[in-house]
């Protein structure tokens, strides 16, 4: 074992900027996944269609009273701000947790606002592909990719009306490895003049300094230079935190200040704020709500779609119980696995993660569905470890593929697990 744990990480020391071991363990295997052609047109076709049902969703969730909204667990200060499409596209970058077991696929999550394992997915993948010698399924994604920043960013420029030389910020906690290294590798795709700053050197002026009746600063975000920032990346930054963050001195509320910037056209955020608006997981209750009732905003090959790639999602467990079927409760808003739970048929927890964080929140109940396993090769030898797809979807279009391997429930202790593609049947 010694000799493969020196390949491993003689291999991973070569990609720059890279967190292949997380917390002191092993977080990327030096391993392949191997999936054929047929089922990464299926992952596809499904990503696409998700993605649409999504899309179709978020216009009625935009017209609804903000009771509904609040219902599903949307904080009352984010109302006005999820309504707000400024560029007209939901989510940039988005990415869809699947179960893929054979023919059958089914959506856990729909992680619409802040998904990380990005480069995993769209860069490392490849090059232990490369390395293995098999084809890399996500081959001229990256290059998308970065098409689809670069749109983002210069429509939410365009939409504030800013033409030379904007003052572009992509941020993320500096002390966490992972996020800062996921939204460097964001700014160096996007490829043109912009900056990194933690989110911790970013300055907040609510109110205008004036001086003899003269405007000396206006509001706005602003750099440790001072300058005024144009737009905002924050890609694992989440909006759920956003909005109750406080200046530790004076104890103003700098985050719903910050929202209310955007909403005034002084500033763009991206992900846009319509991100935010599938990210609750109780917008797959509603989803669900639409199928069972056959609803007409729905045509008959959605409601298939849904039938075929939605798990029955509701607000409170009393179906599963009536019917003895095993299900999931999990938080609308929770990340990493937090807080979720598995309960048989009798409503008994059979199945928990050790962190806790969300209990409080709003929870929703999905039907159970067991990971399929395959046997994968650590550092310690091989094991035997549930594995879920994350699948991307990049202003509207299926993208990069990447698969996490572990325990039952996917949480922060999960491995990055290389998927290759082989030719013909699995």
């Amino acid at each position: 074992m010694e000799a493969f744990k020196k390949k491993r990480q003689q291999f991973y020391q070569q990609i720059d900027e890279f967190w292949h071991d997380l917390y002191d363990t092993e977080y990327a295997l030096f391993d392949v996944h191997y999936i054929s052609q047929k089922t990464l047109e299926n992952i596809r076709l499904a990503t696409e269609r998700i993605g649409s049902i999504y899309k179709k969703t978020a216009k009625i969730l935009r017209q609804v009273p903000d009771e509904t909204l609040l219902q599903l667990g949307f904080p009352k200060e984010t109302l006005e701000f999820i309504r707000y499409c400024p560029i007209q596209i939901d989510s940039v970058i988005a990415r869809m947790d699947l179960i893929v077991n054979h023919e059958e696929i089914k959506l856990l999550e729909y992680n619409s606002d802040t998904p990380t394992f990005i480069k995993e997915s769209f860069n490392v993948n490849g090059k232990v592909c490369e390395a293995f010698g098999v084809e890399d399924p996500n081959r001229g994604y990256e290059a998308k990719l970065v098409q689809a920043i670069q749109r983002a960013i210069n429509l939410s420029l365009h939409s504030l009306n800013i033409k030379s030389r904007p003052n572009i910020v992509f941020s993320s906690h500096g002390d966490h490895e992972e996020d800062r290294y996921t939204t460097l590798y964001l700014q160096r795709l996007f490829g043109r003049e912009s900056q990194y700053l933690s989110l911790n050197e970013l300055r907040l002026m609510d109110t205008p300094v004036m001086q003899e009746g003269e405007m000396l600063i206006e509001p706005g975000l602003y750099d440790r230079e001072g300058r005024k920032i144009d737009l905002l990346y924050r890609q694992t930054y989440p909006i759920e935190h956003l909005i109750d963050d406080r200046d530790p001195i004076s104890n103003e509320n700098v985050g719903r200040i910050l929202l209310k910037f955007v909403q005034d056209n002084q500033l763009a955020i991206l992900n846009p704020p319509s991100a935010f608006l599938c990210q609750s997981k109780a917008v797959m209750a509603v989803i669900w709500g639409l199928y069972e009732a056959k609803h007409p905003f729905l045509n008959s090959e959605e409601l298939e779609w849904i039938k075929s790639y939605f798990l029955p999602t509701y607000l409170d467990d009393d179906f599963f119980i009536s019917q003895g079927i095993p299900y999931v409760r999990k938080p609308v808003f929770g990340r990493e696995g937090d807080t979720v739970e598995i309960f048989n048929g009798s409503g008994e927890k059979i199945d928990t993660t050790k962190n806790q964080t969300y209990q409080d929140v709003l929870q929703v109940y999905q039907q159970f569905i067991e990971l399929p396993t395959t046997q994968i090769h650590t550092e310690q030898g091989k094991k035997s470890a549930h594995y879920m797809f994350g699948s991307f979807y990049i202003n509207g279009e299926a993208s990069a593929i990447g698969i996490r391997a572990g325990a039952q429930i996917t949480d922060n202790e999960s491995y990055f697990l290389p998927v290759g593609l082989v030719k013909g049947d699995e």
